[in-house]
């Protein structure tokens, strides 16, 4: 289960929160303008885009979680168990695996217009990447600062959503949690009003009223519901530590703490880390579970006409300042 999120002051800003009950041991990766992509049904790719994000790296490969390219174009796939379905490999189609995707769009388009174009031609094919690796079932969020789309491969076929919130979770496909939005209408950022009758005097006790019938629970539905109502109705300046700090505190608000969701014994979903990556300028800022120090990797600070990928482990030990 997972968050993902856009956001917009001065500059523009993608992130998400990666929900799991274990780590393959993902690192800041960035790919350089000349590392030579290999695809397994079509030709690699020597000269693209190049991309910061968050990676597992199998044999030299980076598998992105979420990444950006330099061009501001932001990616991340989540958790669609159940409803993702890949076909098999189509001729006259760009045919590419689950974990091609993201390097593909990121490396050719440099904004969701152009992206857009390109998943006319795509059929995202059932190739597992091998060594115990399945297809993981996913759904995606491709966005920059004028737009933003929730693309999912379905059993009907391909199913492109305009994302108006700049929000997405997990199941149920994104029309239904679009439309879910519709039950909660009357929710506000200010002090309610008394609709129930004008015949009885009804207090507002306590601040926050409002937002009475928010939900406030794990699943991916009431996430999707609380995530974008914190977002839409999120207040920061314009700096960037101002704004990344908003961020965080708008995914930190659909967060998981170890023991609320119980996946098995002695396992429990946990936000593994939370990212937030300023598109404009290339720079990735992350939390983990275990340090809730924010770092940030620029990608700009690296030879980006190199061939060779950039890689940092997650500072996983807390970090605490201890006044003297």
């Amino acid at each position: 289960m997972c968050t993902a999120a856009t956001y917009k002051t001065n500059d523009f800003y993608f992130g998400r929160n990666l929900d799991y009950d274990f780590s393959y041991v993902e690192e800041v990766t960035v790919t350089p303008r000349n590392y030579v992509f290999r695809f397994r049904e079509i030709e690699d790719m020597a000269k693209h885009y190049a991309i910061i994000g968050m990676a597992y790296v199998k044999d030299n490969y980076p598998l992105y979680y979420d990444a950006v390219n330099e061009k501001g174009l932001c990616m991340a796939g989540l958790n669609f168990v159940g409803n993702a379905y890949y076909r098999k490999i189509e001729s006259g189609k760009i045919n590419l695996a689950q974990f091609e995707f993201i390097p593909y769009i990121l490396c050719k388009c440099a904004s969701v217009k152009q992206a857009l174009k390109e998943l006319e031609k795509i059929n995202l094919a059932n190739i597992m990447y091998g060594d115990g690796l399945p297809s993981a079932e996913l759904h995606w969020i491709i966005a920059d600062r004028e737009q933003a789309i929730t693309v999912e491969f379905v059993k009907e076929g391909l199913k492109i959503y305009d994302n108006t919130v700049g929000i997405l979770t997990n199941n149920p496909p994104f029309d239904m949690q679009l439309f879910n939005l519709n039950n909660y209408k009357g929710l506000s950022a200010k002090d309610p009003n008394n609709c129930f009758s004008k015949n009885i005097h009804l207090n507002t006790y306590s601040r926050g009223m409002g937002g009475l019938g928010l939900p406030g629970d794990l699943s991916s539905q009431s996430r999707f519901v609380r995530a974008a109502f914190v977002k839409l109705n999120s207040v920061s300046g314009n700096s960037e530590v101002d704004s990344v700090n908003q961020f965080f505190h708008i995914l930190g608000s659909v967060s998981h703490p170890r023991g609320a969701c119980i996946v098995g014994k002695n396992d429990y979903e946990i936000t593994i880390y939370t990212s937030c990556c300023n598109a404009d300028k290339g720079i990735y800022y992350y939390t983990a579970y275990e340090n809730h120090r924010i770092t940030a990797v620029d990608m700009n600070k690296h030879n980006l006409n190199g061939k060779g990928l950039f890689r940092y482990p997650i500072r996983r030990s807390e970090d605490i300042l201890f006044e003297k």
